[in-house]
């Protein structure tokens, strides 16, 4: 049993690996390759090089030479099996754009008119969507890529480095350079520092969940009157705990109650319509189990 619970977590590990570098090779090649601007970290800085050395060699081949020997090291000194799945996550993402060349699908730069306009709207597009990538990747494994494994690798060396300056310092220098490499022209940057900016963005918000809502807080003396208009309403549990109000040396109830996003003007009512009612919420990143009441 525990074999093939393995396999199984093998072998979803391996699909999540592919989609994700499915997804991103789709935003290089159809919006980031050809309309001169580059990711961050370590892929921007293979971007940059194949700008600079003229097409001469193949943007996949500079990102699996750039890529693969962290990987390799970090298989090696790290884990072993991050390691192997993110050499596959970059195969994977350097292979795409070689199937969209077998099949005709022409890049954005080439299917319209070059100019700022498009190069920017390039620009959201591949941060939006390798953005979107690069969160299956960190909710599956808690790593995206190249940074990740230089990260990890100096931390191996001294424990005490913040990884956070490491990625900044990678993608500061990409920033840096290509104002540089492209003829010092302030587009690229912008777009550049754009990228970086959605894309972690988009990250962010799909490592905060899909299932979010908000928690509202209620101190009440009317709990089952409150609870079971939230129940009829919005068709959501309550939680009732009892608690002290230390200003006014009274003995209250505390409603808790997880809503979506779309409810909370109605929450708001219900909670105006009871004068002396305090109430405060918060978001919730992510929501476990059956948080609706079933109606």
């Amino acid at each position: 049993m525990k074999k093939d619970n393995s396999f199984k977590r093998l072998l979803i590990d391996i699909i999540y690996t592919i989609i994700a570098g499915a997804i991103v090779g789709t935003a290089y090649h159809f919006f980031q390759n050809s309309n001169g601007f580059a990711p961050g970290g370590v892929g921007g800085l293979a971007t940059i090089t194949h700008y600079l050395l003229a097409d001469k060699i193949s943007w996949s081949i500079l990102m699996v030479a750039f890529n693969l020997p962290i990987f390799i090291l970090l298989s090696i000194f790290i884990n072993k099996k991050l390691g192997a799945l993110l050499s596959l996550y970059m195969l994977v993402q350097s292979f795409i754009p070689y199937l969209y060349d077998a099949l005709g699908a022409k890049p954005y730069c080439l299917a319209n008119n070059q100019d700022d306009f498009n190069i920017v709207f390039a620009c959201i597009a591949t941060g939006v969507i390798s953005g979107f990538g690069f969160s299956l990747m960190l909710r599956r494994f808690g790593a995206s890529g190249g940074t990740y494994g230089i990260s990890a690798l100096i931390r191996r060396v001294k424990p005490d480095v913040n990884i956070a300056y490491v990625s900044f310092i990678l993608d500061a220098s990409v920033v840096f350079v290509a104002f540089f490499v492209y003829e010092m022209r302030i587009t690229p940057v912008i777009c550049t520092l754009l990228n970086l900016f959605i894309a972690n963005v988009i990250v962010d918000n799909g490592l905060s969940g899909i299932k979010n809502g908000y928690k509202f807080e209620i101190v009440t003396s009317e709990p089952e009157v409150i609870s079971q208009e939230l129940m009829e309403r919005l068709h959501h549990g309550v939680t009732e705990i009892r608690v002290h109000g230390m200003y006014s040396d009274t003995d209250k109830h505390m409603l808790v109650c997880i809503i979506n996003k779309r409810q909370i003007g109605e929450m708001m009512k219900i909670i105006k319509a009871h004068p002396g009612t305090f109430a405060s919420f918060e978001k919730v990143n992510e929501v476990f189990g059956n948080f609706k009441r079933k109606v």
